[in-house]
C-alpha cells in the first residue's frame, strides 16, 4: 500500500468569529472554555463527600470567589513567564508589546507560578487549607492544558521537528519540512492523559492526604512534557541550550522536584480523623470579596 509522507494540515483559520474589529480568536476561547470546564468540574469535586471522606475543608463558593484569583494568576503569571524565560531581550527593547496579549506568548511555568501565589494568597485570606485548594486546582488545570494546546495546533504554532513519520504535517509557518504535531501529543500527554490520572487518584481517596494531587500534577507534568519537548522544535530565538536540553526540559526540571517534595510531605505527614472530616472554619458563610 502506499503511504503519504504526510498528511494535509487542516489549516483552520486562528479567528473563530469575526465582527468589525473584534475579533474571537480560538486560543482566547480555549482559556475561556478551560477555566469554565474546570471551575464546574472543580464544583463536582468539593460537593462530593465520598471523595473527602467527610465534607470538603472548602466549600463551593469558596472556589466560586477563587476563579478570578486563579485567572488573573494563570494570566499575569503565564506573560511574565513568557516574557522572563523567552524573549527578554526582545520585551526589554519593546516594553510595551508586554501588554499585548492578543498577539500570543504566554508560558505554562510561568502561569504555575502565578496559580501558587493565587492559591497562597486565597487560602490565607479564607483562612483554608492551601494544599486542598492547590490539590482541586491541580485535578481541573489538564483541561485547560488540553484546550491551550489544541489552540496551539489550530495556531500552526509551536510546531515539531523535522521527521519522516506517515504522521508528519507541513505546517503553514514551519517551512516546506513535515514536522511532527506536537502539539497534539501534548494535548494528549499534558491534557487527557494527565487528567485521567489525576481523576484516579482523586477517585482513589488522594484528596484525604492533602498535596499528593499537586505533587503528582508537578511531576506528572514534568514527565509529560519533557517528551514531548523530545519531538517539539525549540523556540526559535532560543534553540538548543545545554547539553541539547530546551528552555522548556530546563523548566520542568524545578518543578518535578517540587512535585517530588510535596508528594514526600503528603505521604509521611500524618493525618487525623478531625482534619479529614471536619469541615475548615471556611465551611461557614463568609462575606463575598470585594
Amino acid at each position: 500500500m502506499f503511504v503519504l509522507p504526510v498528511i494535509p494540515y487542516p489549516s483552520i483559520n486562528p479567528v473563530l468569529v469575526s465582527i468589525g474589529p473584534l475579533a474571537i480568536r480560538w486560543y482566547a476561547l480555549a482559556y475561556i472554555v478551560g477555566i469554565l470546564a474546570g471551575w464546574f468540574y472543580a464544583r463536582a469535586i468539593i460537593t462530593s463527600e465520598r471523595l473527602w471522606g467527610g465534607k470538603a475543608p472548602l466549600t463551593v463558593i469558596d472556589f466560586d470567589d477563587f476563579i478570578i484569583w486563579i485567572t488573573l494568576g494563570i494570566i499575569l503569571g503565564g506573560r511574565t513567564g513568557y516574557v522572563l524565560f523567552y524573549n527578554l531581550p526582545h520585551f526589554a527593547a519593546h516594553p510595551v508589546e508586554i501588554l499585548e496579549l492578543w498577539t500570543g506568548g504566554m508560558s505554562f511555568h510561568g502561569g504555575v507560578l502565578g496559580c501558587i501565589v493565587a492559591v497562597v494568597a486565597f487560602a490565607l485570606r479564607r483562612r483554608i487549607p492551601m494544599l486542598s485548594l492547590g490539590d482541586v486546582t491541580a485535578a481541573v488545570a489538564p483541561i485547560g492544558l488540553f484546550l491551550g494546546r489544541i489552540a496551539n495546533f489550530i495556531n500552526g504554532e509551536l510546531w515539531g521537528r523535522p521527521t519522516n513519520v506517515p504522521w508528519a504535517m507541513i505546517f503553514p509557518n514551519g517551512g516546506p519540512i513535515p514536522r511532527h504535531p506536537s502539539q497534539l501529543y501534548e494535548a494528549t500527554l499534558e491534557g487527557i492523559v494527565l487528567l485521567l490520572a489525576l481523576g484516579l487518584l482523586v477517585r482513589w481517596g488522594a484528596l484525604r492526604r492533602p498535596g499528593i494531587v499537586t505533587g503528582a500534577f508537578a511531576l506528572g507534568y514534568g514527565v509529560a512534557r519533557i517528551i514531548c519537548e523530545l519531538f517539539r522544535e525549540p523556540d526559535v530565538q532560543l534553540g538548543f541550550l545545554w547539553g541539547g536540553l530546551t528552555m522548556g526540559m530546563l523548566l520542568c526540571i524545578p518543578l518535578m522536584l517540587a512535585g517530588v517534595a510535596v508528594l514526600t510531605f503528603a505521604l509521611t505527614r500524618e493525618t487525623t480523623p478531625t482534619a479529614a472530616h471536619e469541615p475548615a472554619p471556611s465551611a461557614e458563610p463568609k462575606p463575598q470579596d470585594g
